[in-house]
């Protein structure tokens, strides 16, 4: 099986692309190492990818046609599209941005994987879709036409976008809503990254509203199981929640942190932030039922081994 991987440099992607290449497959990476943080960062993420023989590196945007052109022709099997502008909050101020590359981006693709008669697509969703949906936990047939963000609102235009080219070009498409992921190489902008990272220096970490916030983390293996799931099991068009169903709220999610650290956190109390949603929490029933998915990594001990490879990697600056 070949596989192209957007977003291969990234925190999900360079950890599926290793994970397929360990499977044996061949992998095609597309990144376009955009200065939304380090690229640095990116180019490490990647570099065991880049050793094994059956990965190619293609430094390209989606947006970009004929570098998905090239990408696409010659045989490929599936395309993990994970590749986005990330980040409920940077949407606010740059919509049009957002609109383009997630939206355009992912019919850029949707128009090769046509083209080239590519038989599965998985495109990486959002649990912000949800919005602020007051039923929990939260389940695939849930409306989501309420979103907060423009962000929220690509992911949810792209949902719709892929059950188009399903409906018409008979691709089996598959859409995961990953909840809030963790781990080691995890974005150094998200809560966890950023709270570890400032509570280890000493320094205050911002907290929005009063904390009670709730965030359903998932730790990057379980979310690798059930992506790798997934296109082992694509057909149709289907939708999957990828979550651990046991949401933490960010006073408590701070407290394990400094339990974590050994280090006791300095906290900065910041009025809420327009676009973020009061909780996330997943219903994985389907993805349990369909793909077998089974989050086994509780948070303690993935917060540990994230923690150790922070440490390890000297990135807490």
């Amino acid at each position: 099986m070949k596989v192209l991987v957007t977003g291969a440099a990234g925190f999900i992607g360079s950890h599926l692309s290793e994970r397929l290449l360990a499977d044996g497959r061949q992998v095609i990476g597309l990144d376009n190492f955009d200065d939304f943080y380090d690229p640095k960062i990116k180019r490490r993420n990647i570099t065991g990818c880049q050793n094994n023989s059956n990965f190619q590196l293609i430094e390209a945007d989606i947006r970009d046609r004929s570098a998905v052109e090239e990408a696409t022709t010659g045989g490929i099997d599936t395309i993990v599209h994970l590749a986005a502008r990330a980040g409920v909050r940077p949407s606010i101020a740059q919509p049009q941005l957002y609109a383009d590359v997630n939206v355009n981006g992912t019919i850029v693709l949707l128009e090769a994987a046509k083209k080239h008669n590519v038989q599965r697509f998985i495109f990486a969703s959002s649990s912000s879709v949800y919005g602020n949906n007051k039923k929990v936990p939260f389940s695939e047939d849930d409306n989501v036409d309420f979103p907060i963000s423009p962000y929220a609102a690509t992911k949810k235009a792209c949902e719709l976008i892929c059950h188009t080219y399903h409906h018409l070009c008979g691709i089996a498409i598959t859409c995961l809503r990953f909840f809030t992921v963790y781990g080691p190489r995890q974005r150094p902008d998200l809560a966890i990254h950023k709270f570890a990272s400032l509570i280890e220096q000493g320094k205050p970490i911002p907290v929005y509203g009063d904390g009670t916030m709730m965030r359903d983390f998932t730790y990057i293996d379980d979310i690798i199981q059930g992506t790798v799931a997934a296109i082992d099991k694509a057909g149709g068009f289907k939708i999957y929640n990828l979550g651990e169903s046991r949401p933490i709220s960010v006073n408590d999610l701070v407290a394990k942190i400094e339990i974590a650290l050994g280090k006791k956190a300095v906290k900065e109390h910041l009025p809420p932030q327009p676009g973020d949603v009061e909780r996330t929490y997943a219903d994985v029933t389907k993805a349990t039922a369909e793909l077998g998915y089974d989050p086994a990594t509780n948070f303690e001990e993935g917060l540990a081994e994230f923690v150790d490879w922070l440490r390890h990697e000297g990135l807490m600056s």
